[in-house]
């Protein structure tokens, strides 16, 4: 009865994971970001050399395949450290710990570039419930709902005055020739694109060295002609 109701009111679970994943947990850090990368560069002045990139980079693989180890996903990324800790009592939890790492991205050049980055958490639900008989929803569904996340998502942060400036969200799809250095290429396009932003170095077009990447411009975000939220069992018309 309650799946029905769902469906018959076009609940969408895609809208309830981006506005849990920002009431619960980027709301509470992305504030802090730029206090954290400051401290940590003045404990390191050339490490983060680029303000523009002081940000948590959001990963968004519209396939939700998620990695809970980086460096693993590509072994162009390394771990480098943990930025400041933000301790905060949380629904009964006492001194709930929420913290960044921060990694080094090298480059075709063997040059070292430094951010904050991490996964979108809320896609490795979505890659579950493909994988659950129990959820009827099958991989069509988890591509509609992660495009319909990210998108959400987008909406929320943009209008979010807390957060304005501290976050970059980099969505993907994963390319099928299984490169071994993607996701380190895609990050570092957005890491350029950030210094080119903070610099003015080039004018016009961006630079023809950069990795050719998805934008939230370039990529096709439409889920339906409909912008209303779909059912999500996947045997509905």
């Amino acid at each position: 009865e309650m799946s029905e109701m769902s469906e018959r009111s076009k609940q969408n679970v895609a809208h309830g994971l981006a506005w849990s994943y920002y009431i619960g947990y980027l709301k509470i850090v992305l504030p802090r970001v730029k206090k954290s990368m400051e401290e940590f560069s003045r404990a390191n002045p050339n490490v983060l050399t680029c303000r523009e990139t002081w940000k948590l980079h959001i990963l968004v693989p519209l396939s939700c395949d998620v990695y809970d180890d980086l460096e693993k996903a590509d072994s162009n990324i390394q771990y480098l450290t943990d930025l400041t800790e933000t301790t905060l009592t949380r629904a009964g939890t006492k001194k709930r710990v929420y913290k960044h790492s921060l990694y080094a991205i090298r480059d075709e050049d063997n040059k070292l570039w430094h951010c904050a980055v991490e996964y979108a958490t809320p896609l490795q639900s979505l890659y579950a419930m493909s994988q659950d008989e129990c959820a009827a929803f099958s991989r069509e569904d988890r591509l509609e709902q992660a495009k319909l996340f990210y998108r959400t998502l987008e909406e929320i942060l943009k209008g979010s005055k807390e957060c304005a400036g501290t976050y970059r969200l980099i969505v993907y799809e994963e390319s099928g020739d299984a490169e071994t250095h993607f996701l380190s290429r895609d990050i570092l396009w957005h890491l350029r694109q950030q210094r080119h932003e903070e610099y003015t170095v080039y004018e016009g077009n961006q630079p023809h060295n950069l990795s050719t990447t998805l934008s939230s411009a370039e990529l096709n975000l439409q889920i339906s002609e409909s912008d209303l939220p779909q059912p999500l069992r996947s045997d509905c018309l």
